[in-house]
């Protein structure tokens, strides 16, 4: 697009031989009479370079430049006072309003056109200097609202997995799987797990001593909760509830809970053995149990928990509380779930018989799982 230039003189003769020159050699030009007109030409029309007669009835060629730079957007427009004043008595008025340079009358065409290309070069130069500053500025902007959002995202992704496995905390945010965090009711498979021996420990020992015996043990089992992909529902203390098959759907939620049950007490026996050394006597008991419960999220806006409500969490717990050091006990329902799907060689499952179990009115039967290798 040709540059445009604005010509400001009160004699009707010297517009036109000005614009019919400019014009001549490519330029957009306009016209204004006096200086008045030329600051309302160049509110609605801001051109790329002035041309501005000194003397003018009214506002002169200096009132005009004057005005000119007291406006903000126009700090940089070149102008370019003409005069048939002395040029060397004029000059230092000229700078002092704020021009550019200087033409003497009669104008040389050679020198009006040398200076116009020169003042429209810099002009050129400083206006895609201001584009790219409103891009970088733009694209900081953005970078700076992306930035945030992924730090919101990361924050998010670490709430998520105080509950589930990174790649599903990962697939929630993404859009890839359900709000687990709306009500709804799932059969899944609950495993329960405490220490045994542990109210005793902690009479006895020092709260550093305990801290660290749970951080070695919390950090145990936290890991094969991770690789089996359960959702981790509570620590309280020693006892941890862990669950299959919510939000994730699982096709083996019993046999992956028991693959994890006696995975963990594999580790516990090495844990045991380090903590015997130093005089703690602490092993586990694990219950599984198979039914549906209704889960979400339980709390308020300031803190949400992830939880599950139903009998199969009771019956998990209670199973837990009636297994000895070192043993898993399942429910009826996994059992069976057990034996409908393919045997591991890992465990053998002998009956426990029927149990007593506290919040509930009958007993229950209970199986209990034998590592077998």
């Amino acid at each position: 697009m040709s540059a445009h230039i604005l010509v400001v003189d009160d004699v009707a003769q010297n517009l036109r031989l000005l614009s019919d020159l400019l014009s001549a050699r490519g330029y957009r030009t306009s016209t204004a009479a006096s200086g008045e007109d030329a600051l309302t030409s160049i509110a609605a029309d801001p051109p790329d370079l002035v041309l501005l007669d000194v003397m003018m009835p009214g506002m002169n060629g200096y009132d005009v430049c004057r005005a000119i730079r007291a406006d903000p957007a126009c700090a940089v427009l070149p102008v370019v006072l003409v005069t048939a004043l002395d040029p060397e008595q004029e000059r230092v008025k000229g700078l002092n309003a704020g021009a550019d340079d200087f033409l003497s009358k009669p104008i040389n065409q050679a020198e009006l056109m040398a200076r116009v290309r020169s003042l429209l070069r810099v002009k050129t130069l400083y206006d895609e200097v201001q584009r790219q500053r409103a891009e970088l500025q733009a694209w900081n902007a953005t970078l700076e609202q992306r930035v945030q959002e992924s730090v919101q995202q990361l924050e998010r992704i670490g709430q998520l997995k105080r509950f589930f496995s990174p790649q599903l905390a990962e697939a929630i945010l993404a859009g890839g799987a359900d709000d687990p965090l709306r009500s709804h009711r799932r059969e899944i498979t609950v495993v329960f797990l405490d220490l045994r021996g542990f109210t005793a420990f902690t009479e006895t020992a020092e709260p550093e001593e305990v801290m660290a015996v749970l951080a070695q043990y919390h950090a145990a089992m936290g890991r094969l909760v991770l690789a089996h992909e359960g959702t981790l529902e509570r620590f309280s203390g020693d006892g941890m509830m862990i669950f299959f098959n919510d939000p994730q759907p699982v096709p083996d939620a019993p046999a992956r809970a028991l693959r994890m049950a006696v995975q963990m007490q594999g580790e516990m026996a090495a844990l045991s053995g380090q903590w015997r050394r130093r005089g703690y006597d602490l092993h586990m008991g694990i219950g599984i149990a198979q039914g549906f419960a209704t889960l979400g999220g339980i709390g308020f806006d300031a803190r949400i928990d992830y939880g599950a409500i139903g009998t199969v969490t009771n019956l998990a717990a209670r199973l837990c509380g009636e297994a000895a050091g070192g043993e898993i006990l399942i429910s009826q329902r996994v059992h069976g779930a057990l034996q409908d799907g393919s045997p591991d060689s890992g465990w053998s499952i002998q009956e426990a018989g029927e149990l007593e179990l506290k919040g509930f009115q009958r007993k229950v039967p209970a199986w209990r799982v034998v590592c077998v290798s």
